[in-house]
């Protein structure tokens, strides 16, 4: 039998992984979101959904430490990160594409003040490559990778009539590749954070299981005083649970010796 696609394939595929959970969660993924406004130490307020703002201040900062947010656009979770350095800390912000790094820029530039927008730079490089480039170079990784978000789909059903099962595999392939990268970026004692919008567990704990295999200098720190669902590396929060906030998968990461 064909492998179903579209809308319909989109469906057995989701339902089958959630079961009978599977009609509330995407009731509830179909409703309006409400973000809230965030301000903290920002010149103007940002809207984020709530469980956005939660996994940006789940990264460990400290005085005179250079962090990195891998894939930071559209820079919600990067003024999350921004308001929180302290003194001496800098930040990259980093987007390989254009189109999207201009959006980025404008909004650090709109939302942060002066004295903190000037330790905030802007890259534009190849975030699967800095492994190899800056090994060894971070203090603290934000890596919230590009993922299927399944309820922009369900929230635009031009694009879900696109959907097919080999979208999350690929997806998860391009994770895997960002989190090895990020790992060998951060200094031994350094924090990773690595975060999707994704419903999908081969792009959440799968890259996980899979990148233990080839890289094992970190551990996982648990977030036991975090709302969420428990998973085997990390958190997920999902709507139907817990308020219409998320969807968003998060784990938290320390690195110990070198893995290069």
């Amino acid at each position: 039998m064909a492998t179903l696609k579209g809308s319909q394939g989109f469906e057995r595929h989701y339902a089958a992984i959630y079961g009978e959970r599977w009609t509330r969660l995407k009731a509830a993924l179909l409703n309006p979101r409400q973000g809230v406004p965030f301000q903290q130490g920002l010149t103007a307020p940002y809207y984020l959904d709530p469980a956005s703002i939660l996994c940006a201040q789940t990264l460990p900062v400290k005085e005179n430490a250079v962090l990195g947010d891998f894939c930071a656009a559209p820079g919600g979770k990067t003024l999350v990160l921004a308001s929180r350095l302290p003194p001496g800390a800098t930040l990259i912000a980093n987007e390989k594409s254009a189109t999207r790094r201009t959006r980025l820029v404008n909004v650090l530039n709109r939302h942060l003040p002066e004295e903190l927008r000037r330790r905030v730079m802007v890259r534009g490089w190849d975030a699967a490559l800095f492994g190899r480039s800056q090994p060894l170079s971070f203090d603290g990784i934000l890596l919230d990778v590009p993922c299927s978000s399944e309820r922009h789909l369900l929230e635009q059903p031009q694009y879900l009539q696109k959907w097919g099962p080999g979208r999350g595999k690929h997806l998860a392939i391009q994770a895997l590749a960002l989190a090895a990268s990020a790992l060998d970026s951060l200094k031994p004692g350094g924090y990773l954070l690595y975060s999707t919008c994704s419903l999908n567990p081969e792009e959440n704990d799968g890259v996980w299981e899979k990148l233990l295999k080839k890289r094992t200098c970190w551990e996982k720190i648990e977030l036991k005083d975090l709302p969420g669902e428990t998973t085997r590396w990390g958190k997920i929060i999902l709507p139907d649970q817990h308020g219409g906030m998320g969807p968003l998968f998060f784990t938290l990461l320390r690195k110990n010796l070198p893995d290069l």
